[in-house]
């Protein structure tokens, strides 16, 4: 297995200008305040009237209260997730909430159906936050990680509606953390990554082409007794639903647009928003995917920096994919870390601190602009990571 010096240490010396140190501050208690004012004024968890609000956590409890009632199939159909979701917050609401994850997402959503729904949203939320704090800690290796985590803008999109990108960014993050060291941990990391099968297509090409074989054996491992787990808890039946729902799922989502195209952060999703046909987004995305994958395998085939490494794959796993919110822009966070660990053992780079401003401003403008500046910000991230890689080789043959 390929290894790489210093991609396991830690860095005691790690520090931050005191600006910045302040800035971040400012932006935790900005996360904060912004929460708390939310629920006040009745836009988060209740609404003014005392009543829940229809977000997208309202989609994975209902699917756990028809797994618990014997029906776990039926979360594919979707108008019987409908009513289960108007039932689950106690009145109805426009538009609906599909079910689109695999069976074996139903073991996180059936444990959180067996609580109450505002209770179970908390705790969704309350479980998986620290998790992603830890692995944005794990890439720092010092204890400014927790600042610097809970001060990045994009927490605030996943925790108002309680979505699942704080545990992608820590499966993903952990999975970072302890491939070196530890790659049976790293692999069922991975594993559990599965339930979000398009931000893990990158992941076994990568593996084999560093030469991480334990760590693709126990992914490879994890993810087979998670499927086989999910056929005996939910049954066969269920599998067959989720494969006949997917292409009715891309159709809807990819073809018909159902969620607004602004809100899809990939170049799919710009091409789109901009009135380009599905073919003209399908050849763009297609064309971006295949330079982000050959780049990212010459990158894992030869003597990068770990680091550069790992914010490389993370960033191209956000740009290969078509179908990408703002929520699973907090793994964005695992790259910049990746960075800023690289400035505390060679140097910052000239503008490279403002650059990471202005992408973590994109992601804050989100609610106030109608465009995917998600991808905007995670385009900056990539040429960071770009410069940094053509750099290294270029001083070194220069010496």
């Amino acid at each position: 297995m390929a290894t790489n010096a210093g991609s396991s240490g830690r860095l005691p010396g790690f520090q931050l200008t005191r600006p910045v140190e302040l800035i971040c501050f400012a932006l935790c208690v900005a996360n904060a305040v912004y929460l708390a004012a939310s629920f006040v004024q009745g836009s988060w968890l209740i609404d003014p009237n005392g009543q829940p609000i229809a977000t997208d956590f309202v989609n994975v409890w209902s699917a756990g209260r028809q797994a618990l009632d014997g029906a776990p199939q039926a979360v594919y159909d979707v108008a019987a997730h409908k009513a289960a979701e108007d039932a689950a917050l106690g009145h109805g609401f426009a538009g609906d909430y599909p079910w689109i994850y695999p069976p074996t997402f139903l073991f996180v959503a059936f444990g959180l159906a067996l609580l109450p729904y505002i209770p179970a949203q908390l705790i969704w939320i309350g479980l998986t936050f620290p998790a992603y704090v830890a692995a944005i800690r794990g890439i720092i290796g010092h204890r400014i990680g927790l600042l610097l985590a809970c001060a990045y803008p994009g927490i605030v999109a996943n925790a108002m509606v309680a979505q699942n990108g704080f545990a992608t960014a820590a499966l993903l993050g952990g999975a970072l953390v302890y491939l070196e060291r530890s790659p049976v941990l790293a692999g069922c990391l991975i594993g559990l990554l599965s339930f979000k099968p398009h931000l893990g297509v990158l992941l076994p090409f990568v593996l084999i082409a560093g030469g991480y074989w334990r760590v693709l054996v126990a992914a490879t491992v994890m993810t087979a007794l998670l499927f086989a787990a999910s056929w005996w808890a939910f049954g066969g039946a269920t599998w067959e639903a989720f494969l006949h729902a997917l292409p009715v799922a891309s159709q809807a989502s990819l073809t018909e647009g159902r969620a607004d195209w602004a809100k899809l952060q990939s170049a799919f999703g710009l091409v789109r928003m901009m009135g380009g046909a599905e073919s003209l987004a399908w050849a763009v995305q297609i064309a971006l995917a295949a330079v982000v994958a050959i780049l990212l395998l010459v990158m894992w085939r030869g003597k990068t920096a770990f680091e550069l490494k790992a914010a490389a794959l993370v960033t191209g796993t956000l740009l290969i994919t078509p179908y990408i919110f703002l929520y699973d822009l907090v793994a964005l966070a695992i790259p910049i870390a990746f960075l800023l660990r690289m400035q505390a053992s060679t140097g910052e780079r000239s503008g490279e601190m403002l650059a990471l401003a202005g992408a973590c401003l994109l992601i804050a403008v989100f609610p106030f602009v109608k465009a995917p500046v998600g991808l905007a910000a995670v385009l900056v991230v990539a040429l960071l990571v770009a410069r940094r890689a053509y750099d290294r080789p270029v001083r070194a043959a220069a010496r």
